[in-house]
C-alpha cells in the first residue's frame, strides 16, 4: 500500500510542474507573437523556495512541452529565491534556506512576516 501512495505522490508532483510548464510556456509564446517575433532562446524564472515548485522537475517539463513550439530552442533559467521575512518580536529582518518558516529564526517568535519566497515569474525573455 505505501508503495501506490508513493506512486501516485511522485505522479501529482510531476504533474503539477507539468502544468506550471505549459503556463510558462503559454505566456512567452502569446507575448512573444503579440509582439511580432518569431523565436524564444532563452526564458529567465524566478521561483521562491516556499512556493512548491521543483526546480528540476520543472525544467524536466518544460522541455518537454516545449517541443513544437517557436521556444523548441529554448533554454530555461531559474533563479531560486530564498524565504525572507521580518520578524514584530525582535524587529529582524532574516533569511533561511529552508523553504518554510513558523518561526523567527532568531528568536523562536511566531509574530513573523514571509516577505519573499512565494515568487513564479518571468523577468527575462531572448527573443528573435
Amino acid at each position: 500500500m505505501l508503495t501506490t501512495k508513493r506512486k501516485r505522490g511522485c505522479l501529482r508532483n510531476r504533474m503539477h510542474e507539468v502544468s506550471i510548464a505549459t503556463s510558462l510556456l503559454k505566456i512567452a509564446v502569446d507575448n512573444c507573437k503579440k509582439e511580432g517575433y518569431k523565436s524564444i532562446e532563452l526564458i529567465k524564472v524566478k521561483i521562491g523556495r516556499a512556493s512548491g515548485i521543483m526546480p528540476d522537475a520543472l525544467s524536466f517539463a518544460f522541455d518537454a512541452v516545449k517541443i513544437g513550439t517557436i521556444a523548441e530552442k529554448a533554454t530555461l533559467t531559474i533563479d531560486k529565491i530564498p524565504v525572507s521575512g521580518f520578524c514584530e518580536g525582535c524587529k529582524n529582518s532574516f533569511t533561511v534556506d529552508e523553504a518554510f518558516v513558523l518561526t523567527c529564526p532568531l528568536c523562536g517568535d511566531f509574530s513573523i512576516r514571509v516577505e519573499t519566497g512565494h515568487e513564479l515569474h518571468i523577468y527575462e525573455m531572448d527573443v528573435f
